[in-house]
């Protein structure tokens, strides 16, 4: 079924591109039906918050197109992006298992398709359906690993310019091989570029242009080129 912003509302979870990650695929019938019960699917504009730090967990996120950005704030008012949700990642589940308030924002930055499970369901599905615990384990590993990455950039690196070397570093994994170089699709602003480095919008633009300067990158529009990755690799080391 058509919905808002150019998706296909599938139906069944089995259809979702999150089923790439394996959580839905190593499901039985019984468990994808079971899933689907409790599941609710929407499509979401960018910009839409879909839950609060600190905010009590009322289910699961199952991110099946677009992207999220997850982050942290500080009672002054600054923030840091920890990390962009990709197809696949399912969020808000640290929160829901432990019990514990949600520990970072999730914020739309491109239209999204997302499937809601609340809190009690999603825990009943999991008494009932034990064989996806690998899977979840799996999922709450690689966000770990995401966090130690962004901690070990932001904490790690000297200057603003080898922080956003690693950033786009980062980006190029699993990224578009051309003949010109890596194409990387950008869903961020400036500003919010600067939220994942701990820098800021002014640092994040001089700096970009000094790697178009020196022909790392080239930009058009929402999509850069990663020109010479060799060239920023030594920056980041």
């Amino acid at each position: 079924m058509r919905g808002p912003y150019g998706f296909d509302l599938n139906e069944s979870c089995q259809d979702f591109k999150a089923g790439n990650d394996g959580f839905f695929r190593q499901m039985s019938q019984k468990a994808v039906k079971d899933f689907d019960a409790v599941k609710s699917t929407s499509a979401y504009p960018e910009g839409t918050v879909l839950f609060l730090e600190t905010q009590d967990p009322r289910g699961i996120f199952v991110l099946a197109a677009g992207e999220v950005k997850l982050s942290i704030s500080s009672r002054e008012g600054k923030t840091l992006i920890l990390h962009i949700a990709k197809p696949g990642e399912i969020l808000g589940l640290m929160a829901v298992l432990s019990g514990k308030p949600y520990e970072v924002t999730a914020e739309t930055v491109r239209p999204c398709q997302i499937a809601f499970v609340r809190r009690d369901d999603f825990r009943r599905f999991l008494a009932e359906h034990p064989e996806v615990l690998p899977a979840l384990t799996r999922q709450l590993t690689s966000t770990y690993q995401a966090a130690c990455t962004q901690l070990r950039t932001i904490g790690l690196s000297a200057t603003a310019e080898e922080r956003l070397a690693r950033l786009l570093l980062e980006w190029c994994e699993g990224a578009e091989q051309t003949k010109v170089g890596t194409r990387v699709k950008v869903p961020l602003t400036h500003e919010e570029i600067a939220e994942c480095i701990g820098s800021t919008r002014e640092t994040v633009t001089r700096t970009l242009s000094q790697f178009k300067h020196r022909n790392l990158i080239t930009a058009m529009g929402s999509t850069l080129v990663i020109a010479n990755r060799v060239a920023l690799e030594n920056i980041a080391a």
